[in-house]
């Protein structure tokens, strides 16, 4: 099967993941909402390490300071010029009100960042170094899942059907197998993109980290349950970067 092909699939495969965070908002109902602060900090952990020792180490390594540094800026920058452009939307596919509003703010916010996911992905399965393709998907298949469920609570507040919640989670990572792809095929062109690619990625991710993930999951007066979930996170994923050699 050509690389491309299972590149794709993977990539389509980590935002039909994002689509199973809605199954439990289908059981939980409004209680769902409680393990917010939970899946965020989840989110947030598994994100953490898989930027850190899934890009920013293997681009120090193969790369030098200067593209390093230049690739964590533009990562970084590229996501707060993304949601600068964002706003509140009095509509959501047919529905208004606070409810529709707010599944329209968080759908937009995940939308957009799913792309900078994507080039993670492409970016580690250019490299040839061993493990690292599965690690980074896996990262972001998992990191996925908490965010369907911060997709489907608003959408189920707001009176949606379950068919709905699923598949806009889904589309909402819909961005990840062109970015990926996108991605790929500019590494593999020019090779000496990949430190400067890894270190983009990893500045994308580290900002979500900082201007969304964390700050909502200590919106409220909980410490226990994002603290939990971040510590979780991580060590799933240190255990996973152990078990893969990355």
């Amino acid at each position: 099967m050509p690389d491309v092909l299972v590149l794709v699939l993977a990539a389509s495969g980590t935002a039909l993941a994002t689509g199973l965070g809605a199954i439990p908002v289908f059981f939980l109902g409004g209680r769902a909402a409680q393990l917010t602060p939970l899946l965020l900090g989840f989110a947030a952990g598994v994100m953490g390490v898989a930027s850190i020792a899934g890009l920013l180490i293997p681009a120090g390594e193969e790369g030098s300071s200067l593209a390093v540094v230049g690739g964590l800026v533009a990562g970084a920058g590229l996501l707060g010029v993304m949601r600068r452009r964002l706003g509140p939307r009095s509509t959501f596919m047919g529905r208004s009100g606070p409810g529709a509003s707010t599944s329209a703010l968080v759908f937009l916010v995940l939308f957009v960042h799913s792309l900078p996911e994507g080039f993670a992905i492409g970016t580690a399965f250019a490299s040839d170094r061993a493990g690292l393709s599965l690690f980074v998907i896996l990262a972001i298949a998992i990191q996925n899942i908490p965010e369907g469920t911060s997709v489907a609570i608003p959408m189920a507040a707001a009176g949606f059907s379950r068919s709905r919640q699923f598949w806009s989670a889904v589309a909402t990572s819909a961005p990840q197998p062109v970015g990926a792809l996108v991605a790929f095929l500019l590494v593999e062109q020019i090779e000496a993109l990949l430190p400067f690619s890894f270190a983009f990625a990893a500045g994308a991710m580290l900002a979500l980290i900082v201007v969304e993930l964390l700050p909502k999951a200590y919106a409220g007066t909980d410490r226990w349950g994002p603290s939990g979930g971040l510590a979780l996170g991580a060590a799933v994923m240190l255990a996973l970067s152990f078990a893969l050699g990355v």
